[in-house]
């Protein structure tokens, strides 16, 4: 059995090798999206919201198949800090769902955005105080380097950046609906982690 991980003043310029260094960097990927879509207009600004839509959708998805079912095993009181963290990314799915149908011109879309922003940054941080905190603490460098491969295979499945060749955001979306994303998604972290 290998060494727990223990937290060394190198680890803020870690890559992503481990699973919680992979999260966080996620989690300032999305922050940095919410950023561009506020800040832009337009064509870029639809194309800024299709890259978040899909990294929201990747990276909650590998979170559930992850990160949720360790989480439960492993830490104390996992069942409810699960049953917390699902809680909060049903309500943010709902909202992405709704705000998705809405055109990125209309009048509603920035402060139903902004709303939807707060969420997911409260959720990132329950995640990271509740549970990012006590894996890395508590799970051995092997586990964690495999845990994060399997999310970089989710990533693998889904670029959170338009194709090559692909300049619009709809004609990006169109390689894939976000619940067929969510599908492939799932069965990539599945094969990672050897549970076909």
């Amino acid at each position: 059995m290998s060494e727990l991980h223990t937290p060394h003043a190198g680890d803020d310029q870690a890559k992503d090798d481990d699973v919680v260094s992979l999260l966080k960097r996620q989690h300032g990927d999305i922050r940095n999206l919410f950023d561009e879509v506020e800040a832009t207009s337009g064509e870029e600004r639809r194309d800024a919201f299709r890259r978040l839509v899909r990294l929201l959708a990747v990276h909650e998805t590998a979170e559930q198949e992850v990160v949720h079912p360790f989480a439960r095993r492993a830490l104390p009181g996992g069942e409810q800090v699960v049953e917390d963290r699902l809680a909060e990314e049903k309500a943010a799915k709902e909202a992405l769902a709704a705000l998705d149908e809405t055109d990125t011109d209309d009048p509603d879309f920035l402060p139903r955005l902004k709303a939807l922003r707060r969420d997911v940054q409260e959720h990132a941080r329950a995640e990271e105080r509740y549970e990012f905190t006590h894996i890395y603490r508590s799970t051995d460098a092997t586990d964690l380097a495999a845990m994060a491969k399997a999310i970089k295979a989710a990533e693998a499945v889904a670029p959170t950046r338009p194709h090559p060749g692909v300049q619009s955001g709809a004609a990006n979306m169109a390689l894939g609906p976000v619940a067929a994303l969510m599908d492939r998604t799932k069965d990539a972290v599945r094969k990672a982690m050897g549970n076909s």
